[in-house]
């Protein structure tokens, strides 16, 4: 069985000129199998790209990748219901960011997000009943945990969070609009200016978590390299591999390179620390052994 590249939708704001030739770029360089487009985190940020998603998605499916069009993942207000009604009624694959997108979706085919709980085989089994084809399972899932689902509802095709800081949380408050001494309301965008999150420490000044508008999202970056041949062998439809500012079709052509047998995990993990480097960026693979999710384990 070959598993599939999924890369997910950036989940920062990145300004339209940079958003759009990053798609590009994965349009033309990135051996990836399936893309997801669009806005998850914060409704306010929806006018920044939206202008320029049929474009992305055009030359992204002349590149020979699939898109999905991603819905919001916390619906509070009647401009973002009337949104993913649009979004639905536009026709395109969608993946869905939490359960009202879903229930609008019942009885048609459609993608799920890992912001959905879906933390057992029984909830994704009456998911798939209802439409659901591909459920990207919760990223601090254990593999015990994801093997056992995927084996038990065979019916579905499985994604696993493999690249990427994790999303943790989100919330109708935005911290990191207060962090910079404003609010929600009047956030002026702030969240643009930490293109990968804002990082925050501890008061002992231990890295913790980071901040992305409205969401919380770990301040390591998950990665699974090493156990991406492990999840082949035992079913897993796809791999996730969730947009960061560094280099992500170096990413994906290493994921590629371990998937296909051409490349050693080792080797594959030792380019992906060379790029970490550049950006200061710490791996981890805890959930997927059942250890706090900023551990490494080799």
């Amino acid at each position: 069985m070959r598993t599939s590249l999924t890369l997910g939708p950036v989940p920062y704001l990145w300004q339209p000129d940079e958003w759009r030739d990053f798609y590009y770029r994965i349009a033309d360089e990135a051996d990836i199998d399936v893309v997801v487009v669009g806005e998850v985190v914060c409704s306010k940020r929806l006018h920044f790209h939206d202008p320029l998603v049929d474009d992305v998605a055009t030359r992204l499916r002349r590149g020979g990748k699939q898109v999905r069009r991603a819905s919001l993942a916390l619906i509070t207000q009647q401009r973002e219901l009337r949104s993913l009604h649009a979004l639905v009624d536009g026709g395109a694959p969608i993946e869905v960011g939490d359960l009202t997108g879903h229930a609008a979706l019942v009885g048609a085919p459609h993608a799920i997000g890992p912001l959905v709980n879906v933390y057992n085989a029984a909830t994704a089994r009456l998911l798939g009943k209802q439409g659901a084809t591909t459920i990207c399972l919760p990223p601090e899932l254990p593999w015990t945990s994801v093997r056992g689902i995927a084996s038990n509802v065979p019916e579905v095709a499985f994604e696993v969070f493999a690249f990427g800081r994790v999303p943790l949380a989100i919330s109708a408050r935005c911290a990191h609009a207060r962090v910079k001494g404003t609010t929600k309301d009047n956030c002026r965008f702030v969240c643009g200016e930490e293109p990968d999150g804002l990082e925050v420490e501890t008061l002992d000044g231990q890295p913790f978590l980071a901040l992305n508008g409205v969401q919380t999202v770990s301040s390591t970056v998950q990665n699974l390299i090493v156990e991406a041949a492990s999840m082949q062998a035992g079913g897993i439809a796809s791999l996730r591999l969730s947009p960061q500012v560094c280099d992500m079709v170096r990413v994906a052509r290493n994921f590629r390179g371990v998937l296909d047998g051409d490349l050693e995990a080792d080797a594959a993990l030792a380019d992906l620390r060379r790029m970490a480097a550049q950006y200061a960026y710490a791996y981890s693979n805890g959930f997927f052994h059942g250890e706090p999710g900023h551990v490494w384990r080799q």
